[in-house]
């Protein structure tokens, strides 16, 4: 701050409002300008370190969830580096390799965090080198881990998921909201507590509901007459606000879903954990077990790339629908 004179941060008492000389004038501070005309401009900020404005810059890309979990990753890198006292500028693919290996047997990373965690590194060097910072990538030739084609995640069958929904139908409308979400809609559990009662319409004769899903993409999902029913009881008296709301009125976040959906899972006889993103997981198996074609489940899901749904389909160790089966009756009919 520069000195400022304080000779004058007094009006003389003859010049008050005549109350016995009291000084009832404010401060210099607040109202009075320096004697020089320049403007008072704050310091300059230090400049950004390359790596941390590489790091802005990549990071800039993304939004929401997935920033922070890119945030992590690089965090989770960065001080790896550190550690052992290696610029991240001057890291080569052998470092990486350690590090790879570091995550795996050290830190005992499922291989999907690893390949993550390593796809996260490798883009932020992808764009080092598209900015300038690099001349090439040091992740360009890091070996990846093997990711299992199917998903590892344990959802519920159709028995489990039947009774997870009638254990929250007899419980809180709000309850019988979520599980309906989740388990019937497929949404993510962020845009089930984003929906607001605005979001609920009407289009072609449908019932609807209006999200912004992964990526600020939005999307329209139509609501089959039971879950428009639930959602009903759950807003009913109510014009605006949250869909899902806590006992307390407030918005629900995915903590306390969370706790929700451990709950009536528990009271469901359900034994093993179960999870916000199960029944997503849930959803998409229950749609390939009824038949629904991979490219209609992948639309419904909204996964960008088919691949991601196919990771769910645990039913292609079903043996009633093996292809031997319809081979054997197709080749019958001309033997």
């Amino acid at each position: 701050m520069p000195d400022i004179d304080r000779s004058h941060s007094r009006l003389n008492p003859s010049e008050s409002d005549g109350r016995c000389g009291e000084d009832l004038s404010p401060p210099l501070e607040v109202f009075a300008m320096p004697e020089s005309s320049e403007l008072l401009s704050p310091p300059p900020l230090p400049p950004f370190a390359a790596v941390h404005l590489a790091a802005a810059g990549y990071l800039a890309r993304y939004s929401g969830r997935t920033r922070d979990a890119y945030t992590l990753d690089l965090r989770t890198f960065f001080g790896w580096c550190a550690e052992r006292n290696t610029e991240v500028f001057a890291m080569t693919r052998p470092h990486l390799e350690i590090y790879v290996r570091w995550m795996e047997e050290q830190r005992r990373y499922a291989p999907a965090t690893t390949a993550r965690r390593l796809s996260t590194v490798a883009g932020f060097y992808r764009f080092a080198v598209i900015d300038g910072y690099l001349d090439r990538s040091p992740a360009e030739y890091v070996r990846r881990p093997h990711v299992p084609e199917e998903s590892q995640a344990l959802g519920l069958d159709r028995m489990q998921l039947g009774a997870l929904v009638s254990a929250a139908r007899a419980s809180t409308p709000d309850d019988a909201a979520l599980i309906t979400m989740l388990g019937l809609l497929g949404l993510r559990i962020s845009e089930a507590c984003s929906a607001d009662i605005a979001d609920l319409g009407t289009q072609r004769g449908h019932r609807t509901l209006h999200i912004i899903g992964k990526g600020n993409k939005p999307a329209l999902i139509p609501l089959p007459v039971p879950v428009a029913r639930t959602l009903d009881l759950a807003t009913a008296g109510r014009g605006d606000g949250p869909i899902l709301r806590t006992r307390s009125g407030a918005r629900m976040d995915r903590y306390a879903a969370s706790r929700a959906v451990a709950r009536l899972a528990k009271r469901a006889g359900i034994t093993h954990r179960v999870g916000c993103h199960s029944l997503r997981h849930s959803y998409i198996t229950a749609a390939l077990d009824a038949g629904v074609p991979l490219r209609d489940v992948q639309i419904a899901a909204r996964h960008a790339d088919p691949r991601t749904t196919t990771r769910y389909d645990r039913a292609r160790g079903n043996l009633d629908r093996h292809a031997n089966y319809i081979v054997a009756a197709f080749i019958a009919g001309a033997a």
